[in-house]
Formats: structure tokens, sequence, C-alpha cells
């Protein structure tokens, strides 16, 4: 074993994976501990592989992880899981990931931490690519970069959704959907019956948004019948897309559903009269509406028939004010 080079050794303590192994082999000899020094990818802490870890209290728990990552120079793979009976402090956790920023791919990290923060902040961007976390609140993720897949595996907790202008190949938020109050979803690419399917056990949902929102499949549309069927408390809703003619009026059946919705917010980026035949409808099926929020893109009306299409649309709204008088309409034009 003396003879093998200290970059395969480093491969075999990786392979052991658990903490106390990697330890207990890299005191075989000065090349093994080199090994582990600056060769060690791998490195786990689960308390499934030492039932002694039971028996430690969280602060030694926090004095034997930093001793053990701060001796190694290329981890790539971490993993901390321990049981409900331990809290990290932040400070020790946050140190971990910085120590380990320049080279960690995947962390894996379950226990809970006081105070929360961003552990996406504290992970290189350009580094990552797989996080798994458990027992930890997660107020936003922002990252300039693109999810492969994002899961979220949750109790049902959950109960707000926000997606802003990132790039998710496959996302899944999960069966616990129950409890969401609010999903906000703006300038993000849907399918929408995939999306649907998963919001669609969200009863207790009261404000929806999407905005911006560009669908995978160009004949796909918010199907409004289906959404008030299923979230009967909604009383928020803010849409905005792309119209296409053709399908535009399957999005607009069995409205007289929509009894609870007291905020409507459209808005349109180019200029239509199918924006018009929209707004027209989503009054008609909103009966205890209080007020309209039109959202428009003016100054990039140049053309005499864009000119044209808002003029209508004008005079459209006057119509409307009249229709509604009980509607506060408000608008918001760029």
């Amino acid at each position: 074993m003396e003879h093998l080079p200290v970059e395969v050794i480093g491969n075999i303590l990786s392979l052991l994976g658990s903490a106390r192994d990697v330890v207990i082999a890299s005191a075989t000899c000065k090349k093994w501990r080199e090994a582990w020094h600056n060769h060690l990818h791998s490195l786990s802490f689960n308390y499934c592989d030492w039932p002694l870890y039971h028996d430690l209290t969280s602060n030694r728990l926090e004095i034997l992880i930093t001793q053990t990552i701060f001796q190694t120079k290329a981890l790539q793979f971490l993993t901390i899981f321990m049981g409900d009976e331990h809290e990290f402090s932040a400070a020790p956790v946050i140190a971990w990931l910085m120590y380990t920023r320049d080279s960690l791919r995947q962390l894996r990290y379950n226990v809970r931490t006081t105070p929360s923060f961003n552990i996406i902040e504290k992970c290189s961007r350009q580094r990552l690519e797989v996080l798994i976390l458990a027992c930890n609140s997660i107020a936003g993720v922002e990252p300039n970069c693109t999810f492969e897949v994002f899961e979220l595996i949750g109790k049902g907790t959950l109960k707000v959704l926000k997606i802003d202008d990132v790039s998710v190949i496959h996302l899944d938020i999960g069966d616990g959907t129950e409890n969401l109050e609010i999903i906000d979803v703006c300038k993000f690419t849907i399918m929408w019956p995939k999306f649907y399917h998963m919001i669609s056990k969200a009863s207790k949902l009261y404000k929806l948004r999407l905005w911006g929102v560009v669908f995978d499949d160009e004949d796909e549309v918010v199907d409004i019948e289906t959404i008030s069927g299923c979230f009967p408390r909604l009383t928020h809703l803010s849409l905005s897309y792309d119209l296409r003619d053709g399908v535009l009026h399957y999005g607009l059946q069995g409205l007289s559903c929509l009894m609870n919705v007291v905020v409507l917010e459209l808005g349109w980026t180019v200029i239509s009269d199918l924006f018009s035949v929209w707004v027209a409808g989503l009054l008609e099926g909103c009966p205890n509406l209080k007020k309209l929020v039109v959202y428009g893109v003016v100054s990039e009306v140049k053309t005499h028939e864009e000119c044209q299409i808002l003029a209508r649309f004008s005079e459209f709204i006057i119509q409307l004010g009249r229709k509604y008088r009980h509607v506060k309409f408000e608008f918001e034009y760029d």
C-alpha cells in the first residue's frame, strides 16, 4: 500500500465517505495523512454511520466537523446529516461553506441552524452542482445560473412560492402544496399542464400571479375555469402573457365561478385587439371585482396600426368604466 500514488489513496479515502472511517484510515502513515489533506474529495458526517454522534453535544459536533473539514483542501462532496436533537450555530456552518466554496460541487445538509441564512450565497454559484437541504428555511433563491433540476420535498409547510427570472429545466415542488397561499411566477417558461398539476391541491391559495410567463407549447393557455374550481379562496389574480388568437376563448370559459376575486391585474407587452377581448371576458367573470389594474408598454407603440389599436383600447376602457361603475380602474404604463 505504501507504493500507491497519493492521488489514488485520496480516491480510496473518498470512497470510504464516512468522516470517522476516513480519519482512522488516514492515521495509517504520513502518506495517507497527506492524501487526506490534499486529495480527499468526499466527506460524510452521518448519524447513521456512527451512533456516538447522538451522544455528542451540538457544540462538540461543530468543533469536530470544523477540525476535520479544515484539514482538507479539495473537498467536492460534503454530507452533514444529524438527528433532530442537534442544532448548529450559523457561524461555524458559514465557515465550512466559505472554506470549501472553491471546490465544493455537492452539499447535503439537514441540520437545524440558527439564525437562518441563505446557504446559496455562501457557496460558489460557479462550482455548486447539487444542493440538498432539510430543516432549513429558504426565504429566497437568487442564483445567477440555470437549474437543471429544482426539487422541493416538504411536509406541506410551504405557503409562498415565488419564481422570478430564473431558468429551471425541471421543477418539482412535490405533493405538499395544500397550504400554499401565494404563487408569484414572473419571467419564467411554463409547461402549464405540468405546473398546474403541481399547484392544483393548493385550495388555500388566495393570490395567483403569472406575469411575463412564456408557455412551452404555443397552444397552451391558462384555463381560468379550472383555476376557479381548484382555488375557491382566490381573491387576487394577476396575468400577463402573450395572447394568441384561436386559443384565447379556451381560457375564458366557465368564468362565472370567479366569485371571490376582488383585485384583477392584467398586462401586455405588445398591444393587440385581443387584449380588449381578454379584459372584457375576465371582467364579466368577476362579478364581485373591486379593482382592475392594467399594465401596458406604450413606449414601444410606434407604427400607425399600433397607435390605432391603443386608441381603440382607450375607447373600450371608457365604455367598460361606464358599465362597471363599482370597479376602480387603475393604469400603469411604461
